[in-house]
């Protein structure tokens, strides 16, 4: 039996009550993740300023000892510059750029003398663009004073964590979610258990639960693994053995949802041409997710289970 899907005439009043919990979350706790974020971001830019000779020092060779740097410095320049930005004013390889930032490394398959030529446009243009007002001490020539290397770091630190705030909160919710879940789970008598590697969800003792499992879907050559938040095996399993699949969601506005519905709607396909009918797809809600979002996940056979109403969580026979 549908828990949520099958009761349009609640959806408003849930959605209310969705968008005030998240609201509450994020006005007493998100500030406090995005500073304890800004004060490891302030110290990782104090350690690119070292790296770099306070930018006196933007060479291919720091570069290629220190890669890590580049996100501190295109955020040191004025304007600010994003990563395709960069890319594009460099005529760089944007495989270098990727790697660099993402990876801490270079490619291993790019020859050096290419790295050479590549690094050598990106500090080019990095060098004519550095914001000398925030950086003084390179306009007078001289070493900076600690509180001036403190105050540029805060800044660039303030760019870096609002090129990716989004993601800061979004991660912040995503673990508070995943707690609140195991505690609830924990409270009944269930047990977090990993599945070892190799072994099938159908595989996992009943009354566990694990978060962060590859499920296999597709057959042969073509089998893909797609992540679940959190596979819960019921004290008492279908006779499938098919756990209960849960995703766990957040939104702080109605746009992002509705651009990633069409994730789950594939998600729940896979998972039913892979194990069959008793294959469902749950979802965990909390914040923006409209009317024509419900309704769209409802349409693919997909339920969910509010926040603000977690003992809906018992109906999925746990």
């Amino acid at each position: 039996m549908p828990i949520n899907a099958d009761k349009p005439h609640l959806w408003k009043a849930d959605i209310a009550q969705s968008v005030d919990l998240f609201n509450n979350w994020f006005m007493e706790f998100a500030p406090a993740a995005y500073r304890e974020t800004r004060v490891k971001t302030t110290e990782s830019v104090q350690a690119a300023l070292r790296m770099t000779a306070d930018l006196q020092s933007i060479t291919p060779e720091t570069l290629v000892e220190n890669p890590s740097v580049l996100p501190t410095l295109r955020m040191s320049t004025a304007p600010p510059l994003a990563r395709d930005r960069l890319v594009g004013l460099a005529y760089a390889n944007k495989n270098l750029v990727l790697t660099m930032e993402e990876q801490a490394k270079l490619p291993p398959r790019m020859s050096r003398g290419t790295v050479q030529r590549e690094l050598q446009s990106i500090c080019k243009v990095l060098t004519r663009l550095i914001d000398r007002e925030l950086f003084p001490w390179l306009q007078e020539g001289r070493a900076p004073q600690d509180i001036e290397r403190y105050r540029a770091s805060t800044i660039v630190a303030d760019r870096l964590c609002g090129a990716v705030a989004d993601p800061i909160v979004r991660n912040a919710q995503e673990q508070r979610q995943l707690k609140l879940i195991a505690d609830y789970l924990t409270a009944r008598g269930y047990r977090q258990e990993q599945l070892p590697s190799g072994s099938q969800i159908t595989d996992m003792d009943a009354g566990t639960f694990a978060f962060r499992v590859n499920v296999p879907v597709g057959s042969g050559e073509k089998t893909v693994n797609i992540p679940i938040d959190v596979v819960i095996q019921p004290k008492r399993p279908r006779m499938s053995r098919i756990p209960i699949l849960l995703e766990a969601k957040s939104a702080g506005d109605f746009t992002n949802p509705n651009k990633r519905r069409k994730e789950e709607a594939t998600k729940i396909r896979q998972l039913r041409e892979t194990y069959g009918e008793d294959a469902s797809l749950v979802l965990f809600l909390c914040g923006y997710f409209d009317s024509g979002y419900l309704g769209y996940e409802a349409a693919e056979g997909i339920d969910w289970v509010w926040e603000h109403r977690m003992d809906d969580l018992l109906q999925l026979g746990l």
